[in-house]
């Protein structure tokens, strides 16, 4: 694609130089901004109108706010994360609609509204906000009314295609991932040999095991113990690794352990999910669990196994509960399968192998799917501001 023959400055760093002929029109010129209403007194469960709030339907309601093809723009929370609407619609307290006033559609809009930098919009604040104000003032390119239908017929035939490739690879992706976990599970449950001969667990989650495999409760395979420290103990740089209760590792000056153990979060919205394996010195959160000193069991199989089972009973417990949350009892009884502490070596090799390849081919797809993204901001980016000529495009 070619560029204009000229440009002028648009005097707002974030569109650069735009085409000579095109204007340069602030948003109040071009839309009307309308803020959305509490929905609780038509919120009906069998309602007939969507309720919008952000990033979609929330729930439903018995009237409509508005009924003609609109961009919804993020007030509070989510702001950076406009889409269009076709439908009569009630939109929730959160968000805002427009009214068009002008030639220049809801479509148009959207795609300059991919533009804005909102971050520089924050202010800081916890609850990020967009006051009315804050989208009137903007400026945006306006282009003729036929360059701009030429622009809406390029984009949306370059970003399908682009949609549908982010679409398979991420669709590959999950497929990776359930390709992981089934992996895991067969292997740490049924073991290698496909020949071997079967027989009941006892345990419903586990089902068949190998018939010379035993299960054990994990009482009898470790010592379990929390940690002493908070959160607010943790030091930025600190000397060792500090687990905490969420996925993320922080960092503190003191250790009270230095060995092989596995960690997991003892309660809030990680338990269950979040497993560190370990072996060095540490130190870990009053409410995380530490196993440790194994016993006919590796503490790499034991990771393995209780990371991608202990999940069954944690979410069993949890559905009689509204809190998250582990009780010792509930560990205690965890029951493990298990091999030989050769076999479970072999397990443990045999699945370090497989799973860093498909880490590696799925890390390989995630920065696909990334670049792909980005490429789709770049190339909107650069036809709705002009850098790109598509005025001979007749796809």
């Amino acid at each position: 694609m070619n560029s204009y023959s000229s440009y002028k400055d648009s005097g707002v760093e974030w569109n650069g130089e735009i085409p000579s002929h095109w204007d340069f029109v602030r948003l109040k010129y071009l839309f009307s901004l309308e803020g959305g209403k509490d929905s609780k007194s038509i919120q009906l469960e069998d309602g007939q109108y969507p309720i919008l709030g952000t990033g979609g339907e929330i729930s439903r309601g018995s009237d409509f706010l508005y009924d003609k093809p609109t961009l919804l723009l993020g007030r509070k929370g989510t702001i950076d994360k406009p889409f269009l609407y076709n439908e009569p619609f009630w939109v929730s307290d959160v968000m805002y609609y427009t009214i068009q006033k002008k030639d220049v559609t809801p479509k148009y809009l959207y795609l300059l509204f991919t533009l804005i930098p909102f971050d520089y919009y924050r202010y800081g604040s916890t609850q990020p906000s967009m006051s009315r104000l804050d989208y009137e003032s903007m400026y945006f390119p306006v282009p003729p009314l036929q360059e701009r239908q030429k622009v809406i017929k390029y984009l949306d035939t370059k970003t399908q295609k682009i949609d549908d490739l982010i679409e398979k690879t991420e669709k590959k992706i999950e497929l990776l991932k359930e390709k992981r976990t089934s992996l895991i599970n067969h292997c740490v449950t049924k073991g290698l040999n496909p020949n071997v001969e079967m027989k009941y667990s006892g345990v419903e989650w586990i089902g068949e095991i190998p018939s010379h495999y035993d299960i054990v409760r994990l009482k009898f395979l470790c010592s379990v113990k929390t940690g002493s420290r908070d959160t607010q103990d943790k030091v930025d740089d600190g000397d060792y690794p500090f687990y905490v209760r969420s996925p993320n590792i922080e960092r503190i000056n003191s250790y009270s352990f230095d060995g092989e153990s596995v960690l997991t979060v003892g309660d809030g919205v990680g338990t269950g999910k979040v497993f560190h394996y370990v072996n060095g010195k540490f130190e870990f959160h009053q409410r995380v669990y530490k196993f440790s000193d194994f016993k006919r069991i590796t503490g790499k199989f034991f990771y393995w196994f209780m990371k991608h089972h202990f999940i069954f009973v944690t979410e069993d417990q949890n559905s009689k509960s509204t809190v998250d949350s582990l009780r010792r009892p509930l560990i205690d009884g965890f029951q493990f399968v298990i091999p030989s502490k050769e076999e479970q070596t072999q397990i443990v090799e045999y699945l370090d192998e497989q799973t860093q390849k498909i880490d590696f081919t799925i890390e390989k797809e995630t920065q696909r799917t990334e670049l792909l993204k980005e490429y789709r901001q770049s190339l909107i980016s650069e036809v709705v501001t002009g850098k790109v000529d598509v005025r001979d495009y007749n796809g």
